[in-house]
């Protein structure tokens, strides 16, 4: 008996010693998203997990779960709101017609001025859609700036003027943003981005719109030959975390994830800029001629096409929906 209590304690001496409890995490925040993990925001979002860990001393572990791996995009609301999981990212436009306030900044021409997009985060346009998610039970955590570079691409012409999209089958993105394709005398029809492609070869779609940094990913220079690049309309990521899980944490693991998304939201900035930067030349290399819309061609595009979306917007949303654009539009440049 002696013998087998000396041998047991030798076995426990001989044991590796456990971490202390200060070096496991103590909280776990799972975050689901819908971006590859080589999309410039999934990259951010992974740097930001990273930041939390070092930022809480490994006390919070956000385990991100990319490309729909935890959640498809549609469930990721209701999974947040529930508490099935702690945290989602989202496209603003997904949010449709649930909080069809979202929608404003892909409103043509609205919110492509970079100085703004830099003062959205913590700007009154923010606030206000950030009350809106909470009527939701979910709150904002971080905006995630993701495009306000579109190319509009071909093989027949380029897309210059306002005359070149009449009778154009042309891939859409939303009821609301395809009025304004209409407008001009196109017949835009919405698809998923990876049906575009096949749909362009075989002459479904006369005519792409996609985000810059898509149209190189899904290697749209092997199959279209011109692209006119556009700011014409902005996309804006979020991160948004169920509140009540959110509220319960200790004061200092609530610091230090909201250090670490106020952090991200800057990079995010830049990472984005850069990314757009590069696919344009990324595209000229490739062998596709592009144009880079003027002033003046902007001037010209606006005046047509974004009457007929902020009618529709507000018909949407006719509470809130003038009052963000009014929020957007106030945002200074400087």
């Amino acid at each position: 008996m002696r013998r087998r209590h000396l041998l047991a304690a030798s076995a426990a001496l001989a044991a590796p010693a456990l971490r202390p409890a200060a070096a496991q995490a103590a909280v776990t925040m799972r975050l689901s998203h819908q971006f590859p993990p080589a999309h410039h925001n999934a990259r951010v979002i992974a740097a930001f997990a990273e930041d939390v860990k070092a930022r809480s001393n490994g006390q919070v572990a956000v385990q991100v779960f990319p490309a729909e791996q935890l959640a498809k995009a549609g469930e990721n609301f209701p999974g947040v709101a529930r508490g099935a999981f702690e945290a989602a990212a989202a496209v603003n436009f997904q949010w449709g017609t649930t909080i069809p306030e979202m929608n404003a900044p892909t409103i043509p021409y609205l919110f492509t001025d970079i100085a703004k997009i830099r003062r959205f985060p913590g700007s009154e346009a923010a606030k206000f859609l950030e009350g809106l998610l909470a009527r939701r039970a979910v709150m904002n955590l971080m905006w995630l700036y993701t495009t306000r570079q579109s190319i509009f691409t071909s093989n027949r012409k380029p897309i210059i003027t306002l005359a070149d999209f009449q009778g154009m089958k042309i891939r859409g993105l939303n009821a609301l943003t395809d009025h304004a394709l209409t407008a001009v005398g196109a017949a835009p029809s919405a698809m998923p981005g990876p049906e575009v492609s096949p749909a362009l070869q075989s002459g479904v779609l006369d005519a792409g719109l996609t985000d810059v940094s898509a149209a190189v990913s899904r290697r749209y220079y092997e199959i279209q030959k011109f692209g006119t690049v556009a700011p014409y309309f902005s996309v804006i990521s979020h991160v948004y975390v169920n509140p009540r899980w959110f509220s319960g944490l200790a004061a200092p693991h609530r610091a230090a994830i909201e250090a670490a998304a106020r952090k991200a939201e800057q990079d995010q900035m830049d990472v984005t800029e850069a990314t757009a930067a590069s696919a344009v030349g990324t595209l000229r290399e490739r062998g596709m001629t592009i144009h880079e819309q003027t002033a003046a061609e902007t001037a010209t595009w606006t005046a047509t096409m974004q009457p007929p979306v902020i009618a529709a917007f507000n018909r949407l949303a006719p509470e809130g929906g003038p009052r963000s654009i009014e929020l957007l539009r106030a945002i200074p440049t400087a």
